[in-house]
């Protein structure tokens, strides 16, 4: 017997729903695959489950260019239209466009995470695996730039820090050397002070010299003219004088 025609209608049992969406999901993207590559046809396909969870394909993951290309052929399609009908579609076609936008952004964002990477062919895959390794490249090189940039700031101030610290290590120093000299000049002043006070005090002391040469100028005069007087003349003549 011949297999009957199935009615298409909604699968009520909630588990058997999802088995037939995951079979005819994976049927229908290997026959749009299967298309793109027989026929070297541009394939887009996208898929949304109830969950609202996106599947995709598109022929060498050029998702992008085939709905602008979509988008083109809608738009020369709508001017084709009236004036009314040309208005109302160039606002849907950018209404369209702007959303294909956001959900193509979102899907890539969701794929950099690391996220819905089930239905990705290989070279997709390798494809992202190569965007992730040349962002992380510019992110390396960012890193080292500012890290040599915080290194030499940071060398740049040690060395005025150290111009400082040797400017204030001179000054301590003579800081050091004054207050060494410093004892040295005082007892040299008081050396000189006490030289002076003694000058000072010696034309007192030859004033009193002389005041008591003059009281006894005459003893002394005598003395001096009797030890004359001996030590002209002669013992002998002494001896008769005496």
């Amino acid at each position: 017997m011949g297999r009957g025609r199935v009615q298409l209608k909604r699968i009520e049992n909630k588990i058997n729903r999802q088995v037939t969406f995951s079979k005819r999901r994976s049927g229908l993207l290997k026959k749009a695959h299967e298309i793109s590559v027989l026929c070297d046809a541009e394939v887009a396909l996208i898929v949304f489950s109830t969950k609202g969870k996106l599947f995709e394909y598109a022929t060498d993951s050029c998702m992008e260019r085939i709905l602008e290309r979509y988008e083109r052929y809608s738009y020369a399609e709508r001017q084709l239209g009236g004036a009314e009908i040309e208005s109302q579609g160039c606002w849907s076609l950018e209404h369209a466009k702007l959303k294909a936008r956001i959900e193509v952004l979102q899907r890539n964002q969701r794929h950099y995470m690391g996220e819905d990477l089930d239905n990705l062919s290989l070279r997709e895959l390798q494809n992202l695996e190569h965007q992730l390794d040349t962002a992380l490249k510019h992110i390396r090189s960012r890193k080292n730039q500012l890290m040599f940039e915080s290194i030499a700031e940071l060398q740049k101030k040690d060395k005025a820090l150290q111009e400082q610290n040797n400017v204030l290590a001179k000054k301590v120093k003579e800081k050091e050397k004054e207050q060494a000299q410093q004892p040295q000049w005082e007892q040299q002043n008081r050396h000189d002070l006490n030289s002076s006070s003694l000058v000072r005090s010696q034309p007192i002391n030859s004033l009193s010299i002389s005041e008591t040469y003059h009281r006894g100028g005459d003893n002394e005069a005598e003395g001096t003219q009797s030890s004359q007087t001996n030590a002209v003349m002669h013992p002998w003549m002494l001896r008769q004088m005496n």
